[in-house]
C-alpha cells in the first residue's frame, strides 16, 4: 500500500513540475496555437509539411488566396519563425522551419485525416 501511495505522490509531483514548465511557456504555446488557428495559415503549413517546399505561386494555387493575402499570412508565419524561405533568382521557396509546428501538424493529421499518408 505504501508503494502505491509513493508512486501516486511521485506522479503528482511530476505532473506539477510539468505544469510549472508549461506555465513558463504558456505565452509561446498560445502564440503557436493562434497562428495555427487561422484556417488559411493552417492549410499553408499543412501543404508545406507534406510537400516539403513550395513556391509562392504553388501555395497560391492550392490554398486559393490572392498573392497579397498569402504574403500577409507568410509574413506572420515568418515573423514567428514557423516558416523560412530561400530565394532562387526571383522565386521564393517556403518550408516549415519550426519543429513544434511540425509536431502539431502531425497530431492534427492523425486526428482529422486518419490513415491518409
Amino acid at each position: 500500500m505504501a508503494v502505491a501511495v509513493n508512486s501516486a505522490v511521485k506522479a503528482r509531483q511530476s505532473d506539477i513540475a510539468a505544469l510549472k514548465t508549461l506555465a513558463k511557456q504558456a505565452g509561446e504555446a498560445a502564440q503557436l496555437l493562434k497562428l495555427l488557428g487561422n484556417e488559411k495559415r493552417l492549410l499553408i503549413l499543412c501543404f508545406l509539411a507534406v510537400r516539403g517546399e513550395m513556391t509562392v505561386g504553388e501555395i497560391v494555387d492550392v490554398v486559393k488566396l490572392s498573392q497579397s493575402a498569402l504574403s500577409q499570412h507568410l509574413a506572420k508565419l515568418r515573423a514567428d519563425g514557423l516558416v523560412a524561405f530561400r530565394r532562387n533568382s526571383q522565386t521564393l521557396h517556403y518550408r516549415v522551419a519550426d519543429k513544434r509546428a511540425l509536431r502539431m501538424l502531425q497530431v492534427l493529421k492523425d486526428i482529422y485525416c486518419g490513415d491518409i499518408k
